[in-house]
């Protein structure tokens, strides 16, 4: 299969799982559809984000040696929102790597407090700084005075994350 030429026919769930299914745990087979997600073209990044995600989901180990590209572009002004929602995701899933949960806290901050973020991205925000309060408990007083600040202002996907996280201690 040439991921590429699969990406160009179509956006589609079964496209997305054919795509998945062809990588399967093969670590040159998720290096090539990490490239053509980073390749910076439009199209290609948005269809290669969601396989990517699942592709992640199923076997963790793949997203390691991407960590640092991956943080990079999700700090980026630039970044398609295809892709951060779909980076986002994917942190929902992966162990992160001491070096990175500094970085990655600090973007999901930023990314919860924004009113003009995508839903999906604040959501798997909340839910990525909840798994990252258990390392660092010192966290979860401010995440729920955001929570607090922004109740009236978000969306069901948002404040149904936000109250697994108010019952944290």
């Amino acid at each position: 299969m040439d991921i590429e030429t699969e990406l160009r026919k179509g956006h589609t769930k079964a496209q997305c799982d054919r795509i998945v299914k062809y990588i399967g745990d093969r670590e040159d087979r998720f290096g090539e559809l990490m490239k053509l997600f980073f390749s910076g073209e439009y199209g290609i990044t948005q269809r290669a984000a969601w396989p990517m995600s699942y592709c992640v989901r199923n076997h963790p180990v793949l997203v390691k040696p991407w960590l640092k590209k991956m943080m990079d572009l999700l700090e980026s002004e630039n970044a398609h929102p295809a892709a951060k929602r779909n980076i986002v995701r994917l942190f929902q899933y992966v162990e992160i790597p001491k070096r990175y949960q500094g970085r990655l806290m600090n973007t999901c901050f930023g990314f919860i407090e924004d009113p003009g973020e995508a839903i999906a991205v604040k959501a798997f925000s909340l839910t990525v700084l909840g798994n990252l309060s258990s390392a660092y408990p010192e966290i979860l007083p401010e995440i729920k005075t955001i929570i607090e600040a922004r109740w009236e202002q978000e969306t069901p996907a948002f404040l149904s994350r936000a109250k697994k996280i108010l019952k944290k201690k």
